[in-house]
């Protein structure tokens, strides 16, 4: 599969889904009571806010021109006036309290599936893509999101609410002066339209340059040390200019096509206010008298509608880069699990540690095979150790038996039962997994011994640790086994890493070990140390042990040398030495 990297654009789409919309819409339906409570006071709202340019044209009309007699009249109208301000204040902080409530309610749910679906995507989902261009999907693009639902939403709901309203007040008071008005309005919004289309295009491609430079910002980050030792400071700062510039160049056009919406608007509304005078002065030149209150009424229905429509533009801005957010969070969400449990899966109890592989193959691109009808039998509590080339499937070999990646062709079965029949929580308590990168968690030294069997006591830690003489990590601390780590063990040496992940497998005592070049980063002295502790360890385990220092792995009862998509050798250290073959070779150079 090819790699998506932080050079490259992701696919951009050209035609917005309304479906991811939609999808995001339904996720509201289980708060349809309070949403509906909040339409309720929005739309209440917002009749109050558009009855006071009715009332006032009431008062202009017909109570000032009559006066006499009608202050009671006057009193009542001014009275309504207050209490619909009132109202009109108090309203709206009720409901945005309501929308905040299901718009924090929908991005939790959001949160939450993404990062337990990302624990469950195969590891070809991470291969294919770098960890920067995934993070910000969980990050910026679900905050970006997030201030959609509890603030555009609304706003784009009560806009169309004003909206609507006003043009039904402003028809009632004249059809003729409505229809003036919205023959500047109709075209207007067509031009702002055409313009949005052309900026959510370019949000999309914008998406796409952000990524990429967070890519390789995280990148950069983990990479930190190889890249001061290299000089590649000044370099990278190169590599980042040019993705900065891409992503400004891109927010620029997008800058001003949006700045055209404010002239087009101006444009449009003044032309139709400007018509709307000439067709009022037109009436009163024709004797119709009540046209003043009505153009005063107009005015104030035209201008709690001007900021409506302006608001509008920015929430169809938000909604295009909301769009092309979903579609870079749904493609997340809807990325195929395929390692799961198979329906009918057994738990795989009580494991001898009995291994075989049936003319297996896999590759990790299409059309370049890693393995090839690839044999393997391994007896219970035999050691396999596997050398070769570097990217001859020596790790492919073990991670196949561990479902990190299923076989395409064959079958690994442990004590008979298929990989893939069996359930992955049994499996991976049954196989204990040593990699040659440690990963250490910010928490305590007894924190991350424990890792993988959280319900070990202090005690069981110790012990385990003791067993692989990680106690020397921990006497370089005052608090011990408590001292606190830092993220990825910050301050720690590479062999004191590689000591905490030893303690882990010891405590965890499963039937299968994995040790995938486990002793690389580890002094030659503590890898004495080590090979003591694993003759105890490893004792009636079944282990594969894939090594480049051979002396490693020269106990092992077989050596499996990997190559040409499969066993190119395989014996004892003395009876590969005696063939002259490969092993004997890859053993001479290494001497």
């Amino acid at each position: 599969m090819k790699r998506n990297t932080y050079f490259m654009d992701e696919e951009v789409k050209t035609v917005v889904d309304v479906k991811y919309l939609g999808r995001l819409f339904k996720r509201i339906l289980p708060h349809k009571k309070m949403f509906l409570l909040a339409l309720l006071l929005l739309a209440s709202s917002s009749v109050f806010a558009l009855v006071p340019p009715f009332l006032i044209r009431i008062i202009v009309n017909d109570v000032i021109p009559m006066s006499e007699g009608r202050t009671q009249i006057l009193t009542i109208l001014l009275v309504g006036l207050g209490v619909v301000g009132v109202l009109t204040a108090v309203l709206p902080y009720f409901h945005r309290l309501i929308m905040g409530t299901i718009g924090h309610g929908v991005i939790a749910d959001i949160r939450r599936e993404i990062f337990v679906h990302l624990q469950e995507l195969p590891f070809e989902y991470y291969d294919t893509r770098p960890a920067g261009k995934i993070s910000i999907r969980v990050t910026d693009y679900i905050n970006e999101l997030a201030d959609f639902l509890t603030d555009y939403l609304l706003n784009f709901i009560v806009d169309i609410l004003k909206i609507v309203i006003a043009t039904v007040f402003m028809l009632i008071l004249s059809p003729l002066l409505t229809a003036v008005i919205y023959a500047a309005v109709i075209p207007m919004v067509v031009c702002v339209l055409i313009v949005k289309r052309a900026v959510r295009k370019l949000f999309r491609k914008h998406r796409a340059k952000n990524s990429n430079r967070n890519a390789f910002i995280v990148e950069s980050i983990m990479g930190e040390k190889i890249i001061t030792s290299y000089n590649r400071s000044a370099y990278n700062r190169e590599i980042y200019r040019d993705l900065q510039e891409d992503s400004a160049k891109t927010w620029m056009k997008i800058v001003r096509r949006n700045e055209l919406n404010a002239p087009i608007t101006e444009l449009f509304w003044n032309g139709g206010i400007l018509a709307m005078y000439a067709v009022a002065l037109a009436l009163i030149h024709s004797g119709d008298g009540s046209i003043a209150g009505t153009v005063i009424a107009f005015l104030l229905y035209i201008n709690l509608c001007a900021e409506p429509f302006l608001q509008l533009t920015a929430a169809l801005q938000q909604l295009s880069q909301v769009s092309a957010n979903l579609e870079r969070i749904y493609e997340t969400i809807d990325a195929p699990v395929t390692i799961f449990d198979r329906e009918g899966a057994v738990d795989l109890a009580d494991a001898r540690g009995e291994v075989d592989y049936h003319d297996v193959s896999f590759s990790y691109e299409e059309g370049i095979p890693v393995l090839e009808h690839f044999d393997l039998h391994v007896r219970a509590g035999e050691k396999i150790a596997l050398v070769g080339p570097t990217g001859a499937g020596k790790t492919t070999v073990v991670s196949l038996l561990t479902r990190f990646y299923d076989v395409q062709a064959g079958s690994v079965c442990v004590d008979g039962v298929d990989v893939r029949d069996a359930t992955l929580r049994s499996l991976r308590q049954e196989i204990g997994v040593l990699m040659q990168e440690p990963f250490i968690f910010r928490g305590s030294i007894l924190d991350n011994i424990r890792y993988g069997t959280p319900t070990a006591t202090d005690e069981e830690c110790i012990a385990a640790a003791e067993a692989i003489y990680c106690g020397r990590v921990a006497a370089r601390f005052p608090e011990g086994y408590h001292a606190q780590l830092e993220e990825r063990g910050e301050g720690l040496s590479a062999g004191e890493k590689q000591l905490i992940s030893f303690a882990r497998i010891v405590l965890k005592d499963p039937k299968i070990v994995i040790l995938d070049e486990a002793t690389s980063s580890i002094d030659s002295e503590t890898e004495l140390l080590i090979q003591q502790a694993l003759d105890r360890i490893l004792a009636g385990k079944t282990a594969f042990i894939v090594a480049h220092r051979l002396s490693t792995i020269r106990k092992a009862d077989r050596i499996l040398y990997i190559a040409d998509r499969g066993i190119a050798e395989e014996g004892s250290h003395e009876q590969l030495m005696a063939k002259k073959g490969r092993y004997y070779a890859l053993n001479n150079r290494k001497s």
